[in-house]
């Protein structure tokens, strides 16, 4: 029998474009997903966050589901243009929204873990050259500011930054996410005012406002692997671990970039002075926690005609809705390094779990068997990784509802409660049903 610490948290997670709605509701400006998401071809289906979950409206109704739900903890991100709608114009009817979101979940006796960016960049800031510009960490400390003021007293967590590899790397890089650009140079600036507003807001919240709130940054992490024994495919792995895992694990936790990475982007980025003298200091000061966001190894094999000499390799093992591997111990190894190479910092799991099609039935039952072996498979790591001393403080499921699913609009479904988006009625599926079991008798 696999158990849990009564320490352990437990928790589930979304994020506020994702299912929020109210896209024009009190006092919020747009977001760069609001645009993006309007660009035809952008966005599966030409869908959009307009509506999402209809949360901004049934937020008490969706705090008496996670309360249901039995967890001890949820994980939320706050957007931004609800806060500040223009440059320096502070909505306090936006703020309210997220005071009154955090008291209800304090009186249903659920922790608060606020996320302060999950994506939804202003689009005025953007305008202004959004996270391209070093000016972005000025405007984000703003915003940071305001909560710190408005809502620290209530939450149990704070987590500056929400996978900045997505935010820079998928939104100026690759161009998948908002606001759909494609430079390498661009992505690089972007990653690297992501990391420093986020050192800059931990120095924020610890020396200004001298608060004891534990704070952290989410990484999103894969660990790659070679396709083969081969040098070629090797290489592959190094540098797919260099892209996605080490250019941001190592500015947070050693306080440098990875050199050889610099070397293979310096093909596409002539200048570096956008990294400054004690940038490097900054991002690197003392967190509380990291945050770590898991769905998935990564097999690759060489690839000579493309950027970073490495592509996705024919893996064999089962796949979610999103193709991706099934992969609980690689998970392990990914912790394994960690605690190995980085961090003895406590590390919470900020996200994990998996989309698959599913079937509502005609008497409102969900039957995900998939999801629910995914998910048993990746806590009883957590729980053999605990019983290893690795230190994993807590597991949030991504995620509470199926929601607006970026890219691919509301095609995959990763929630563990079912939204029906015509009604936005909520049907728990039998993979809540088991996490309230585990989480009720803190084992598997």
């Amino acid at each position: 029998m696999t158990k849990f610490s009564d320490q352990f948290i437990f928790g589930t997670a979304t994020s506020s474009y994702q299912i929020e709605g109210a896209y024009k509701d009190g006092g919020r400006s747009l977001s760069i997903w609001d645009t993006f998401s309007r660009i035809p071809g952008k966005v599966r289906n030409g869908d959009n966050g307009d509506t999402a979950c209809d949360h901004y409206r049934r937020y008490e109704e969706d705090v008496r589901l996670i309360k249901e739900l039995g967890v001890d903890s949820y994980r939320f991100s706050i957007a931004w243009p609800r806060i500040f709608p223009e440059e320096g114009v502070y909505n306090k009817e936006g703020m309210n929204f997220y005071k009154s979101l955090l008291k209800k979940l304090t009186e249903a006796g659920i922790q608060p873990m606020v996320t302060l960016y999950h994506w939804d960049l202003p689009v005025w800031a953007h305008e202004k050259g959004g996270w391209v510009h070093r000016d972005a960490v000025s405007w984000f400390l703003a915003f940071a500011e305001k909560c710190f003021m408005e809502l620290d007293e209530y939450a149990s967590c704070w987590i500056t930054i929400n996978e900045p590899w997505c935010a820079g790397f998928l939104g100026y890089h690759q161009g998948y996410h908002a606001p759909g650009h494609t430079s390498m140079e661009e992505g690089l600036k972007a990653a690297h005012h992501l990391l420093l507003a986020h050192g800059e807001t931990v120095r924020l919240l610890k020396d200004t406002f001298r608060s004891d709130t534990p704070v952290g940054i989410t990484l999103n992490l894969s660990p790659f692997y070679p396709a083969s024994d081969s040098f070629s495919d090797q290489i592959a792995a190094n540098n797919g671990d260099g892209y996605t895992n080490r250019w941001f694990l190592d500015p947070v936790l050693k306080g440098s970039y990875p050199l050889d990475m610099v070397n293979l982007f310096s093909k596409y980025v002539h200048d570096f002075s956008f990294i400054q003298p004690g940038d490097l200091k900054t991002i690197s000061v003392k967190c509380d926690f990291l945050g770590i966001n898991y769905y998935s190894r990564e097999l690759v094999e060489f690839a000579g005609n493309t950027s970073f000499l490495f592509k996705k390799a024919y893996s064999a093992y089962s796949k979610t809705a999103m193709g991706w591997d099934v992969s609980p111990q690689e998970f392990k190894e990914l912790i394994h390094r960690l605690r190995r190479e980085y961090t003895d910092l406590p590390i919470y799991i900020t996200e994990n779990g998996a989309a698959y099609d599913d079937v509502l039935e005609a008497d409102g039952s969900i039957h995900d068997r998939e999801r629910t072996e995914y998910i048993e498979k990746h806590l009883a790591a957590v729980c053999e990784l605990n019983e290893e001393g690795m230190n994993i403080a807590g597991f949030y499921l991504w995620s509470l509802f199926d929601n607006f699913e970026w890219a691919f609009g509301y095609e995959k479904r990763f929630g563990i409660c079912y939204v029906d988006f015509a009604t936005q009625r909520r049907y728990w599926k039998n993979s809540a049903k088991r996490y309230m079991e585990i989480v009720a008798n803190r084992k598997l």
